[in-house]
């Protein structure tokens, strides 16, 4: 019976005294030449460990190999969990504080407004649904442009309280197109418009592409963190784990300095992702300082519905200006029929909103507040930077798989016991070239690594322009090569507390000249009424 080492008893007896030296006697020739071969056969067929005595044979070299390779693949996995974890468990907690925050403005609105307006709103209710329901979409990447979007929605409420502010007369829906292309000249919710669709746009950009970003990370962290090493780095694995044992030395662990070029040889295409992945953690740290300060997504949705009702009170209180005017640029509307004509301004329409009472809004969403979420999640992004690049060092401080920086001269150098004399090589794949442990093609780099780094790139860019007040469609961004989309004109990485909302769909020019013109003519408007007719009749025309 042969011992499961690959030799009889006798011949492994035999084995250890020629290869040990030792000075017992071999009695006859036969016993010499026997013990010979078989201690020739205990190291001659062995492909990675040392070509000296050995008590493993190539069937076990082979199944060690693959215990290196499983255990490298948990060490990697389990090293990473942290980078893992913190953008899985911050992603969602970020997702649940936006979703409810929006569900706690829309609550708060529709409760305000109930109170006020009634019935009357109820019958209207739709238009500001549709604004939560688009903001909403906007933020789970829906293709939504927010300055067009937003100024729909005052547009369509400017169409309805017109006709509740005249009900003695019929409105076609050609005549209501008119109403609302005078959204812009007439002003009449006041600056509120504007000032909300600043707040609005550069918060929800901020606001989604820091959650797309924390998505990305999580993503990456998760494909990177599998690895699968190379026929190269499972030989090196094996010899520097498991060869110690095949030499008769089981407690001897591998040398620090030992682990880590064989490390880093096999880790070379992580570490090529550590550039770009440090300049997106910086690109979220910089978005992140903007939802601190001036893109604060909590100090725009959380009293959106006062804001929308100070708008209403101001077309309440200007009505008949606005009336008037409408009637000159869109012409004179016909009476309704009797049946319509007999009703008046509904009273509870002339309401004014009730005094704002902070203590009966909610102050959190998600059971935090979004100062406490964002100093969270940057602490932990900081931790994670040059995360891929260290990653051979903090394997290697693990005392489960090497001796320690410490002990240099009994651990395990690949050979023998003692200390590890080659240098430690860079980072990266092409410093590669000369790793003395593991067999590296620096002319094929892992071209998912290289999928990963062009992810974090794409990302980052968007977070620069997210950053900037700009937005970058998540879903179509075949018309955004200059950087269209929607934003706030944040440039220069300078945004102060109050934008002159700059939109990025038109040239700016051309809608501070509207401004400007429409307010230089309105004070000669009843002085000139030959000149009124011509430009009503003009206008009429255009806008129809």
């Amino acid at each position: 019976k042969r011992h499961w080492l690959g030799g009889t008893e006798e011949e492994l007896s035999l084995g250890r005294q020629l290869s040990l030296g030792s000075s017992a006697k071999v009695e006859s020739s036969a016993q010499k030449t026997s013990a010979w071969r078989a201690s020739q056969e205990f190291w001659e067929h062995l492909r990675i460990c040392p070509q000296e005595y050995t008590c493993c044979t190539s069937e076990m070299e082979d199944k060690l190999s693959q215990q290196s390779k499983l255990e490298f693949e948990n060490l990697v996995e389990e090293t990473s969990h942290f980078v893992r974890t913190t953008f899985v468990s911050r992603h969602k907690k970020f997702d649940e504080f936006f979703r409810e925050l929006l569900e706690n403005a829309e609550r708060s609105l529709n409760d305000m407004f109930v109170r006020t307006y009634g019935m009357l709103y109820m019958q209207n209710s739709e238009v500001f649904q549709d604004l939560f329901t688009e903001l909403k979409r906007y933020y789970t990447g829906g293709n939504v442009n927010l300055e067009e979007m937003l100024n729909d929605f005052w547009a369509r409420l400017l169409e309805r309280m017109f006709q509740l502010i005249n009900p003695q007369y019929h409105f076609t829906e050609d005549y209501l197109e008119c109403v609302s292309k005078y959204t812009d000249q007439l002003k009449p919710f006041g600056d509120v418009p504007r000032k909300l669709k600043v707040q609005v746009t550069r918060a929800f950009i901020a606001a989604r592409t820091f959650v797309q970003g924390l998505t990305v990370g999580r993503e990456v962290a998760n494909r990177v963190s599998k690895v699968s090493p190379t026929p190269g780095c499972i030989r090196a694995l094996m010899k520097m784990l498991y060869c110690p044992y095949c030499r008769g030395l089981p407690t001897v662990k591998p040398c620090n300095n030992y682990c880590l070029n064989v490390m880093k040889g096999c880790l070379a295409n992580q570490a090529d992702l550590d550039t770009e992945w440090n300049l997106f953690i910086d690109a979220m740290l910089l978005v992140a300082e903007r939802l601190e300060g001036p893109f604060n997504i909590e100090s725009v949705m959380d009293p959106i519905d006062v804001k929308i009702s100070e708008a209403i009170m101001n077309m309440q209180e200007n009505s008949m200006q606005v009336s008037a005017k409408v009637f000159q640029g869109c012409g004179q509307p016909k009476p309704a029929p009797a049946l319509r004509s007999s009703r008046s301004v509904p009273e509870n329409f002339n309401t004014r909103f009730r005094p704002y009472n902070p203590e009966e809004r909610p102050t959190t969403a998600a059971g935090t507040s979004l100062d406490r979420l964002v100093t969270d999640i940057k602490e932990k992004l900081k931790l994670s930077k040059k995360f891929w690049s260290t990653l051979p060092y903090t394997i290697c401080k693990d005392e489960r798989v090497t001796a320690g920086p410490s002990v240099e001269e009994d651990c395990w150098n690949g050979h023998t016991k003692a200390r590890y004399l080659p240098e430690i090589m860079n980072d990266g794949l092409t410093n590669q070239i000369n790793n003395p442990e593991v067999d590296v093609d620096i002319t094929r780099p892992d071209t998912f690594i290289r999928q990963q780094i062009m992810a974090l790139r794409v990302m980052t860019n968007k977070l620069k322009n997210a950053y900037n007040g700009n937005d970058v469609n998540f879903q179509d961004t075949s018309d955004e090569t200059s950087g269209s989309g929607s934003g706030s004109g944040c440039t220069d990485d300078i945004c102060p507390t109050e934008f002159d909302f700059i939109t990025t769909e038109a040239p700016p020019v051309d809608s501070d000249r509207r401004e400007v013109e429409a307010s230089a003519t309105q004070p000669g408007w009843s002085l000139q009424t030959l000149l009124i007719v011509f430009i009503s009749l003009v206008l009429q025309r255009q806008w129809r």
